[in-house]
């Protein structure tokens, strides 16, 4: 028989050689069950869906006796016991948060599923990088429906030394939880990432002079033939470190790279990962089946095809890795330790080697050679990637100025003689050619 549990109902049950349940007279299915050991716990138990007899019956605990008084387990009960009646499952819900993705689980069947499929492997591996190394270990033991706006905000947060990484971040997020509500796994439109406000990112523009390209090129010389002194760090453990010999020489293929970077304008991936097969000599054309754009034309300068043309080859790839001419050949991946000895022998630290690529596009502008032909040369898909160096474009506004500046002077009375004209023009060009 059911009885209206109590404290008093609760102390006085006894544990039997079997388990066994006192049930509530007040609420249907609210129960305390009392086991052979002694443990007390209370439960509710109830047929889903449309019920009756047809369905087979739930038992879900709400907790145990000594956490929760009768009056908190009963109000727990009937609000389940409410939730039936609209059709829901509670123990259903239950075991589907328990068994629901955590972040870290989400964002590898992202990538999987996802990023590697649809985008490309360099992408794929930014993706990976991304979330392996600064969000899994910041969210990963979360379940992924229980990310919050604020827990996004947070990490956001912490990324605020750096602002580009900080949006990256954050844009990986959302990205990550537009695919979970495609696929079902949150609630729809469910996105932590949304309306929370990117740093503001300062475009980093470093353009190199003549005095730094002469000595760019002047350590890149001595880098491959009589090799760049090392660096050694005073406070730093030198114990191993021989003591003659203390140079660093980069292979000709590193040397290669360098210059095609600096002479094409093409980024790195263009240069590491071009096969001989893409160089057609003849017409002094890179043609890449893939590129950051797609498949791309590189025009090739004189300058550079005599690099081209000066490059040892011993394998697939124009600039050999580590595995050239083997079965299992594959491109080089980075060319950070020859560019880090080049770059300190050039006295440019605060040179990246992406910086390369806009210096091409900047004497480009400078020259009056005109942004659309800048694009096309840099491969850029949008004319807005182009228009970063309008502001190098001199000739255009100094064109300008003029015809203002000379309409000006000529309704003062003070518009300079052609023999005067003419010797200033001449200044200017001998002064741009120092």
């Amino acid at each position: 028989m059911a009885v209206k549990l109590t404290k008093r109902v609760v102390d006085a049950a006894e544990p039997r050689e079997q388990r066994y349940t006192i049930y509530d007279s007040a609420i249907p299915g609210f129960g305390l069950r009392v086991s052979p050991s002694g443990e007390k716990s209370w439960i509710f138990e109830y047929r889903p869906g449309a019920g009756g007899r047809g369905q087979s019956k739930k038992r879900m605990t709400i907790g145990r006796s000594g956490d929760l008084t009768p009056e908190q387990a009963r109000k727990s009960a009937d609000g389940y016991r409410s939730q039936v009646k609209l059709g829901g499952d509670p123990q259903g819900d239950k075991a589907s948060k328990r068994s629901a993705p955590t972040f870290a689980e989400l964002a590898r069947l992202f990538i999987k599923e996802h990023v590697e499929p649809k985008r490309k492997a360099s992408t794929a591996a930014w993706y990976n990088d991304l979330f392996e190394r600064v969000l899994i270990p910041k969210l990963g033991t979360m379940k992924a429906a229980s990310v919050t706006r604020s827990d996004v905000a947070k990490v956001h947060l912490s990324l605020k030394s750096t602002p580009f990484q900080a949006n990256r971040a954050l844009a990986g997020i959302s990205s990550l939880y537009s695919f979970a509500d495609g696929r079902g796994l949150v609630a729809e439109g469910y996105n932590p990432a949304k309306r929370i406000e990117k740093y503001r990112e300062e475009g980093r523009e470093r353009y190199l002079s003549a005095d730094e390209l002469g000595r760019l090129g002047n350590a890149i010389r001595t880098a491959e033939t009589i090799g760049i002194a090392w660096s050694v760090d005073p406070a730093g453990k030198t114990k191993h470190v021989p003591k003659k010999n203390q140079t660093t020489v980069i292979d000709p293929h590193a040397a290669a790279a360098l210059r095609l970077l600096i002479l094409t304008g093409a980024r790195l991936r263009e240069v590491l990962h071009l096969k001989w097969q893409h160089v057609d000599f003849e017409r002094g054309l890179l043609l890449l089946p893939d590129s950051k754009t797609g498949k791309k034309t590189i025009v090739l300068n004189a300058p550079a095809l005599a690099v081209l043309s000066a490059t040892p080859r011993i394998g697939d790839y124009v600039i050999a890795g580590a595995s050239a001419g083997t079965d299992e050949e594959k491109p080089r991946s980075d060319l950070k330790r020859p560019w880090e000895a080049v770059r300190r022998e050039a006295r440019l630290q605060d040179v990246r080697i992406h910086d390369l690529r806009h210096n091409f596009a900047a004497f480009g502008a400078g020259g009056g050679m005109g942004l659309p032909m800048i694009g096309k040369l840099l491969g850029h898909s949008q004319p807005t990637t182009t228009a970063r160096y309008a502001h190098l474009d001199a000739d255009p506004l100094r064109r300008a100025s003029n015809a203002i500046a000379s309409s000006l002077a000529a309704a003062m009375g003070e518009a300079p003689k052609k023999g005067e004209l003419a010797s200033l023009t001449q200044a200017r060009r001998t002064g741009r050619n120092k």
